[in-house]
């Protein structure tokens, strides 16, 4: 065969190394595609470079697969384009062959497809299509060049499918666990050991090859990206999708508990099972042994069963279970009338500390806790800090507020890239451990890269050098038998890189210049219509277009109560409330998902309340707030909850604002997230209000502390020199108090 093939290619004017060179692609354990076409991807820049022309090569290249001795497969056989008439392999009735055409394309799931138009010569024909103007060969050929890029890909998601958001169905998650610790189950440890487990969710990678190690009594943040899986994985443990063992008690507080008459402490009370089943125990062995019908060695053995009750009561300290219930939900903000409330009477937030107050009673081994702090207050963040740091069990907790981590957490575990890394010390460690991790991946990476970078130089230059062929091949085989370079992974989700370069920013424009006074509240007095229960009284507050003012105080104080009065949705009962004339405000609640169309994308919704600009000026205003690419035209149902934040900030900043008056607008935000939402507030021209529970944020962007509390707004005076913001000595103050 090779003799062939030289005597085509030895008149061409190639030199005798790239003659040799393109010889070898012919040798009988090579394997290659000897078809025309796999030959002239091949020798044709060989061809080219020896001065021969596209119109000469294609010929040459099929008269060199002839004498290589490559046979085309009869189906393979390039059909006609003549329109010359053909007799048919069978009769066609074209009635019935379009019925089957479209009951075949109705079961594919594209039933109302227009069949008339269906090619009858390929569903009736032995040989398939007997015209066609595709080149039969190239499409596959370039289906499997497809095929093999979706496989080296691993399967990922088209980037730029778009899903479909559908509130009725609930995603899939698939969970592989290659293996379940079985010696902690003997041994009855709580420590939790899960190896080697795989988690998809709708039709997402989350995890691949993750291992999760939990040891009793550390307690573990969960850090990662808006989006990344974090509650997936919470949702897998806690749902026994990932297997633990089965003496191990789980508690995840994530859906607020139901309404009902029960009161708020009764309900706290029956969280614990345990109690609760020794107390109806208590209850039916009294009633047994004051029976008038009962015998002797019954009311004996009733009364033998109940001393053992007594004691297990004793042992679980029952007659103190309502005072640690109360203690528990006087710091998460309950007084004591709310206490003794029906818990129908609470709304969503507080009946989610109901539900946090029931985990924290009930002292599982492992508590699972997503995004708790969002429902909570200042004062009830600092009380929860101060509880989690004398936590006796397992802790899990997800959160994007730094300063509640690094009060927390002994342990962090990083999601990222389907990875699962963990690291020790609490959240400022992990930073200081990841930057200098990060670091020695890449100074890796590099000398690798360099390393390949020389050997490939040293190929290209002697490839075909007769006195360096051989040093040349060695080199190849080297390289060949390297593994494969993987450059060291970034977070994929959407956001800032953490601490390497800034490649997003949140931008809020620069509105023009109003005379003061901007927004002012006077001697304001408020009560809802009808009642008799006053919610603020003497409220004096001054916001300029230089004000950055932080607004700090338990829940039901009447802090959002102040924003409705600011923006005008209520109207004082006595005082004065003055807002400029030419005052535009930008409000951002804590409901904010309730304005939202969850079915239209985020360029629809934009469109729909700023008219008048093009699809790419939108698109723009949502890249400002990392909304890039197609999650600006997917459904906004479909988003994560920090995304659906973005899509009302880029809303807020289409308002072209005076005054921006933000209501925890950290929640559900990435960490990275929070300080380029920071750094565009700190760089914002207008006059800033902020309600938060974020220490880290609120002393980032505001100069003063303004306290609710009993009805009153009064603000706080930090020490200056003592090297901490304001927010964080106010913080320090409420520890003093505990």
């Amino acid at each position: 065969m090779q003799e062939h093939v030289h005597k085509l290619l030895s008149n061409l004017g190639m030199d005798a190394d790239t003659l040799q060179y393109a010889l070898g692609y012919f040798e009988l354990d090579a394997q290659n595609d000897l078809s025309p076409d796999g030959i002239e991807d091949f020798v044709g820049p060989l061809l080219e470079d020896a001065g021969l022309t596209s119109a000469q090569i294609a010929p040459l290249c099929a008269r060199i697969s002839t004498a290589a001795g490559f046979v085309a497969p009869e189906n393979d056989s390039d059909f006609s384009n003549g329109s010359s008439a053909r007799r048919l392999d069978a009769s066609v009735n074209v009635a019935a062959s379009a019925s089957r055409a479209g009951d075949t394309l109705a079961a594919l799931g594209l039933g109302g497809v227009n069949t008339r138009g269906t090619d009858l010569a390929h569903l009736q024909s032995k040989n398939g299509p007997q015209s066609s103007t595709v080149d039969q060969k190239k499409l596959r050929k370039a289906e499997m060049k497809l095929a093999s890029k979706r496989e080296e890909r691993g399967h990922k998601a088209d980037l730029y499918e778009i899903p479909v958001w559908n509130p009725n169905v609930k995603p899939a998650m698939i969970v592989n666990q290659m293996k379940v610790a079985s010696a902690a189950s003997e041994s009855r440890s709580k420590d939790i050991r899960l190896e080697n487990f795989d988690i998809h969710f709708a039709g997402k990678k989350i995890l691949t090859g993750a291992d999760l190690n939990l040891t009793f009594g550390r307690r573990y943040g969960l850090v990662g990206k808006n989006g990344i899986g974090k509650s997936t994985l919470l949702r897998a443990i806690a749902h026994g999708e990932l297997r633990v063992p089965s003496h191990i008690r789980i508690l995840h507080v994530e859906q607020e508990i139901a309404g009902g008459d029960t009161e708020a402490i009764a309900s706290v009370l029956q969280a614990d099972v345990e109690r609760e089943s020794l107390l109806a125990e208590e209850k039916s062995l009294n009633a047994t042994i004051q029976r008038t019908s009962i015998s002797p060695e019954e009311a004996a053995a009733a009364a033998e069963r109940l001393k053992k009750v007594y004691q297990l009561l004793e042992d679980i300290e029952s007659d103190k279970a309502e005072s640690k219930a109360s203690l528990i939900l006087n710091g998460l903000g309950f007084s004591p009338a709310q206490q003794r409330a029906p818990t129908r009477t609470f709304s969503g937030g507080w009946r989610m500390r109901l539900a946090l107050a029931r985990a924290l009673f009930c002292r599982p081994d492992l508590l699972l806790a997503d995004e708790v702090t969002n429902y909570l207050d200042f004062p009830a963040v600092v009380w929860l800090e101060n509880y989690f740091q004398n936590w006796p069990a397992t802790l899990l907790i997800v959160s994007h507020d730094r300063s509640f981590l690094d009060a927390v957490t002994t342990d962090i575990y990083h999601l990222h890239n389907g990875m699962l890394d963990y690291y020790k010390g609490n959240f400022t460690s992990y930073l200081s451990a990841r930057s200098e991790r990060r670091k020695n991946q890449i100074r890796e990476y590099e000398a690798q890269l360099q390393y390949r970078q020389h050997l490939q130089a040293f190929i290209d230059r002697w490839r075909y050098n007769a006195n360096r062929a051989a040093q040349a091949q060695s080199k190849i085989k080297i390289l060949e038998k390297l593994p494969e370079l993987i450059a060291p992974p970034k977070d994929e989700m959407d956001g800032l890189g953490e601490g390497e370069g800034k490649d997003l920013y949140f931008r809020f424009p620069e509105p023009e210049k109003l005379s003061p006074p901007i927004l002012q509240m006077d001697e304001v007095t408020f009560a809802y219509p009808g009642t008799t229960r006053v919610i603020l009284s003497g409220i004096s507050f001054d916001l300029q277009m230089d004000s950055k003012i932080a607004v700090v105080g338990p829940n039901g104080a009447g802090k959002s109560t102040m924003i409705y009065l600011l923006t005008g949705q209520h109207d004082p009962s006595s005082g004065i409330c003055h807002r400029h004339g030419r005052l535009r405000l930008g409000l951002f609640s804590q409901h904010h998902v309730d304005q939202l169309e969850l079915a239209n994308s985020s360029v629809q919704f934009l469109s729909s309340k700023f008219p008048g600009k093009t699809e790419e000026e939108y698109r723009r205003v949502l890249g400002r707030f990392g909304l890039t690419g197609t999650t600006a035209l997917q459904p906004i149902g479909t988003l994560s909850g920090g995304q659906k934040s973005r899509v009302v900030f880029a809303a807020m900043s289409l308002s072209n604002p005076h005054v921006l008056i933000l209501d925890e607008p950290t929640n559900h935000l990435d960490m990275d997230s929070i300080d380029a939402l920071a750094m565009a507030l700190r760089e914002f021209k207008g006059g800033v209000a902020v309600i938060s529970h974020d220490e880290r944020f609120l002393d980032a962007v505001c100069n003063d502390v303004w306290v609710c509390a009993e009805g009153k707004l009064r603000s706080f005076e930090g020490a200056i020199g003592v090297g901490e913001g304001v927010v964080k000595q106010y913080k320090n103050s409420l520890l003093k108090d505990l």
